[in-house]
């Protein structure tokens, strides 16, 4: 199994600045709050392991619960996917208006976000001698990421199907063993039935077909040290956050075998340093708040370290289909 270092460096600001964030994320908050207001229901179980969750605590008065065998977290209390689907669409649609932060950012996610999602799809599909594969890509619309993918020429064909319509029952019912390749990028983070949908995307890919994943991972640097203080931690963008274990168990769980997994990330450093600048009070340890004075390059290699070991809060995984 492929485990991927990268030497990749680039400012958080140019990317998901945490002062400019502070706006959507309350927007987010207020209105997932607002809909847990109506009609709801409760997780009692772990998606990944089926076994009863602990209550792991609050972010901004909105409950998180834990799976005890991984460490994953999952928002609690849910309203109905129909509510859930109009919020991620309406969030989808905010962060391409003037009014998001989002804009200002374009160029600069392109260069460091899409295009070496991009070259590593690329990549892996040259590694594994997959040619111009049919290609699923599921997402919340609009995708940023579906123009690159049609002008590569990389695919037969690019079908982008939205996320909640896999995970509710509404797709394709002819579709099973239809692709040669599925992206998943953050899918897994905000839909409100991560089982549902991992098994209808599964559904739709051929046996031998591989599964892009990417995600944010709670076992990562700067989740597990900020815990649920996390600023980028919220919902409905992050209603479920993985550890890296719970992440690769729940993919073998629907009989995938695991061809990559890596935590390129290189913004945990970087995040931390911004939490503390934004709260001088925040509790860390002498040996953290050490790490967090020291150098650029001794900050540089801790960041290499923990890509390295699988220790960065975003991962990315490919899979392949066997059954």
């Amino acid at each position: 199994m492929r485990s991927i270092q990268t030497q990749t460096t680039f400012p958080l600001s140019s990317v998901k600045p945490l002062e400019r964030l502070a706006p959507y994320r309350k927007r987010c908050l207020e209105a997932t709050r607002r809909l847990c207001q109506g009609k709801t229901h409760r997780r009692e179980r772990s998606p990944i392991t089926g076994a009863e969750m602990e209550i792991a605590g609050q972010v901004d008065g909105l409950e998180y619960s834990r799976c005890c065998q991984t460490g994953s977290l999952f928002l609690t209390v849910l309203p109905e996917s129909k509510e859930w689907e109009g919020l991620l669409r309406g969030l989808g649609q905010y962060r391409r208006s003037p009014e998001a932060f989002h804009q200002g950012l374009v160029h600069s996610r392109v260069e460091n976000v899409y295009r070496p999602k991009l070259e590593w799809i690329q990549e892996t599909l040259r590694l594994q001698d997959l040619n111009r594969p049919r290609l699923l890509e599921v997402v919340t619309p609009p995708s940023e990421l579906s123009p690159f993918l049609r002008e590569s020429s990389s695919f037969s064909e690019v079908l982008t199907v939205e996320e909640m319509e896999l995970a509710h029952g509404r797709g394709d019912p002819h579709a099973a063993g239809s692709v040669q390749a599925a992206v998943m990028l953050e899918s897994l983070d905000r839909v409100d039935d991560p089982e549902r949908l991992l098994a209808e995307v599964t559904r739709w890919l051929c046996k031998e077909g591989l599964l892009f994943v990417t995600g944010l991972v709670c076992s990562g640097f700067d989740l597990a040290l900020l815990g649920l203080r996390n600023r980028y931690l919220y919902p409905p963008d992050r209603a479920n956050c993985f550890t890296l274990q719970g992440m690769k168990l729940f993919l073998e769980r629907f009989g995938l075998a695991l061809v990559e997994v890596s935590t390129p990330g290189v913004l945990d450093v970087q995040i931390v340093e911004e939490h503390c600048r934004l709260e001088p009070g925040l509790g860390l340890s002498p040996f953290e708040r050490q790490l967090m004075a020291s150098d650029p390059e001794a900050r540089a290699a801790f960041q290499s370290f923990l890509q390295q070991w699988g220790l960065s809060s975003f991962a990315r995984m490919v899979a392949r289909k066997l059954e």
